[in-house]
């Protein structure tokens, strides 16, 4: 009876992988993708203040999926890039090949996604964004870093204060009857603004829809 040999997998025949590392003023992500695009393998954690423990931490975790997954060693990580308030400090830790501002980065993916999408909002952890594309090119952008109003940081501490996990604050947003008005110029009076809101008898709901 003939003998089935078993494929012997070396560092030249491993399928392509690319690994992508973003690492923000809150939270960092690591999302493994094949040539095709498909996700292999991804790790999200907060960064509790210490980006650099953080991806260490993810590579460890992500070294680990690898190491449990079936066939995920018949991949091999050709090109790896960082993006995020701590790219370039990134980039040095993992010995990455490039780093991108989260504004390229937002626009590629979002192109990948949806091909004709012309304006893109980030809410990100320490500013937020909006990002204006014509055919494919940036054409304009602006920041808004100088306030934490509309920050993710700021909605994190907002959704703790109301006791709700921040995953849950879009389901709660649009189960909103009549959303109120929340004074957005400053978290200061936002929050003073949302207490007051809450004491009349809004719900969570309409103050969340507000925000």
């Amino acid at each position: 009876m003939e003998e089935v040999s078993e494929k012997v997998v070396t560092e030249e025949n491993k399928k392509d992988a690319f690994l992508g590392i973003d690492i923000g003023s809150v939270s960092c992500k690591f999302v493994l993708m094949d040539s095709d695009g498909n996700i292999l393998s991804s790790v999200f954690l907060r960064n509790r203040g210490s980006p650099i423990e953080s991806a260490k931490a993810g590579m460890a975790e992500l070294r680990e999926n690898i190491e449990k997954s079936e066939n995920l060693h018949e991949y091999a990580i050709r090109c790896c890039g960082t993006t995020g308030s701590a790219r370039y400090l990134t980039k040095a830790i993992v010995g990455a090949d490039l780093a991108k501002t989260e504004i390229i980065a937002h626009a590629v993916a979002a192109q990948t996604i949806y091909p004709d999408v012309r304006t893109i909002l980030e809410i990100g952890g320490q500013d937020s964004k909006i990002i204006l594309l014509r055919d494919g090119i940036i054409i304009d952008f602006a920041m808004n870093s100088i306030c934490a109003a509309g920050t993710g940081s700021f909605l994190d501490h907002q959704a703790a204060r109301l006791g709700i996990d921040i995953e849950n604050f879009g389901d709660y947003a649009i189960k909103s009857k009549n959303p109120v008005s929340i004074a957005g110029r400053c978290t200061v009076f936002a929050e003073s603004d949302m207490i007051h809101k809450q004491n009349a008898g809004y719900t969570k709901e309409d103050i969340i829809a507000g925000l």
